[in-house]
């Protein structure tokens, strides 16, 4: 899993440690709740040696990264392959369809016009909520074998 943010803040006498963790196959609630165990286990372990935690104890939040949040690093763009982004390209904005995404850059269809472009190009993306949105897109689907993408992936 990947730790995708970690805020830890004061509530009245209370810590308020809030996660957030995400994988390739996403996160479901089973997940989130053997997470929860483990930081709260060490959170409680910290607190018995009198670590930052023992005043006023904790409250601890663990999620899964919302729709909202940015598209910026590669491992986002490639969870987020078959859907509408919109995205800052150079100076303008564009809206489309992530074809494919490696570490390198991602594929991009934008009204039937495919491009191939670099995180370099890229500003952060963001997902558009599409209601009867396609399938996710298989690597390759596009039909172009040197689509990024189209080869092995990391994890």
């Amino acid at each position: 899993y990947d730790l995708e943010d970690l805020v830890v803040s004061r509530a009245g006498n209370r810590s308020v440690v809030r996660v957030v963790v995400d994988s390739d196959e996403g996160v479901d609630s089973d997940v989130i709740a053997d997470i929860s165990r483990d930081i709260s286990a060490a959170l409680d372990a910290a607190e018995a040696t009198e670590g930052p935690f023992t005043s006023g104890g904790y409250t601890l939040e663990v999620s899964s990264p919302g729709i909202d949040r940015p598209l910026t690093q590669p491992r986002h763009w490639r969870r987020n392959r078959g859907r509408l982004v919109t995205v800052r390209i150079g100076q303008g904005v564009r809206t489309g369809r992530v074809l494919a995404a490696d570490d390198r850059g991602i594929r991009l269809d934008v009204a039937g016009d495919v491009h191939d472009l670099s995180y370099a190009e890229l500003g952060p993306g963001k997902v558009q909520i599409e209601f009867g949105r396609p399938g996710p897109l298989e690597s390759g689907e596009d039909g172009r074998e040197d689509a990024p993408g189209s080869g092995e992936e990391e994890p």
